[in-house]
């Protein structure tokens, strides 16, 4: 126990005070709250790109382009690289990134909610545990609430 800690008492739990909730479909989730140390490892985490991961979603992105690479050219804003394809000025092999990206967000921001079965390990949940029992709307909505828990605005803490 830190002399802080000591200072508000025997029954200050200091995880309790970190955690806060929300109410979304008529559950409660609770949240654990990062200290700053622990949300700017999670964000260098995020960047973090498997590239077999990148390489597959790049294939399946890529693979009608390159079946119909005969019937394509430059006019219909096709351009096809060494190892990408421009669509329109934009790269497939970034947004099969960017896509890895987004997973690692979700999951990250999923691994904040404090689970109701206490010996459930929150780290050990994958993008393809959360794809399953959410659609990927909701779990953009989810990772909004959770961010708005753990950072409120100004405006919303200056308002309580």
């Amino acid at each position: 126990m830190t002399k802080l800690s000591q200072a508000f008492g025997k029954k200050f739990d200091k995880e309790s005070i970190r955690t806060r909730t929300f109410e979304f479909n008529n559950h409660t989730f609770k949240v654990k709250v990062p200290l700053t140390s622990e949300f700017e490892a999670t964000t260098e985490a995020v960047k973090e790109v498997d590239q077999d991961k990148v390489k597959k979603y790049y294939d399946e992105l890529s693979k009608n382009f390159l079946e119909e690479k005969d019937n394509l050219d430059e006019s219909l804003g096709v351009v096809f690289k060494d190892n990408d394809i421009e669509v329109q000025g934009r790269s497939l092999m970034e947004t099969a990134k960017n896509k890895v990206i987004t997973e690692n967000r979700i999951v990250a921001m999923f691994r904040l909610l404090v689970p109701e079965e206490k010996d459930f390990d929150m780290t050990t949940i994958t993008y393809e545990m959360i794809e399953e029992l959410f659609p990927f709307s909701v779990q953009i909505e989810m990772v909004e609430l959770i961010g708005t828990i753990i950072s409120p605005t100004y405006k919303d803490a200056k308002g309580k």
